[in-house]
């Protein structure tokens, strides 16, 4: 199967929210407890990708996966740092789709200036925590009981993986729109591909 990478579009917000319900109504992946509607995905994707990559995975012309930076934290210092978000549609999951998506991710961040890039886990997620730690994530710290769905308190494992040196503290880093299109196009090819 070959995966083509491109950011997402306001067109992809429907999609985007249907992989994502799956997520949200049968797994402990997402905290959220009712999956958000379209408009209220298409109104994350506007917030995000004004300042961080948000991008979708495509196979067969269809939206198979989509990953995206956020903000890590809200006071000024944290700046450097983002937090990832990865999901993959369940038909397509375990064959690379994620892998790639975010090596992509990653390098876009690291281009742009970040020096952390954060992963939140809830801690029965064996299959996600172990993908990270294989992807060069070491663990930061593990909250006992921090949220309580399906009728049972769950963990969270919090790990990161550092993108740039200390230098980056010279500048803060740019913005997703700022990304040179011939750059980004690059990147996006690279990371897509047979999988």
């Amino acid at each position: 199967m070959r995966l083509s990478l491109r950011p997402a579009s306001e067109s992809d917000a429907g999609r985007i929210a249907e992989i994502y319900a799956f997520y949200v109504e049968t797994t402990t992946v997402s905290f959220e407890y009712a999956p958000p509607s379209s408009e209220e995905m298409l109104s994350r994707i506007r917030r995000i990708r004004g300042r961080f990559p948000f991008l979708v995975g495509e196979a067969d012309r269809k939206t198979v996966a989509y990953a995206y930076a956020d903000e890590a934290f809200s006071r000024t210092a944290y700046r450097w740092c983002a937090e990832l978000s990865v999901y993959v549609d369940p038909a397509f999951r375990h064959r690379g789709v994620g892998k790639k998506l975010t090596g992509c991710v990653e390098e876009i961040c690291r281009r742009l200036g970040y020096r952390k890039l954060y992963a939140l886990i809830t801690g029965e997620n064996a299959a996600s925590l172990a993908f990270h730690r294989a992807v060069g994530y070491a663990d930061c710290a593990r909250f006992s009981e921090q949220g309580y769905k399906f009728g049972r308190w769950l963990d969270v494992y919090w790990l990161e993986k550092t993108l740039n040196g200390k230098e980056v503290a010279a500048s803060f880093p740019r913005k997703f729109p700022e990304f040179d299109g011939g750059e980004l196009e690059a990147v996006l090819a690279e990371h897509g591909g047979e999988v």
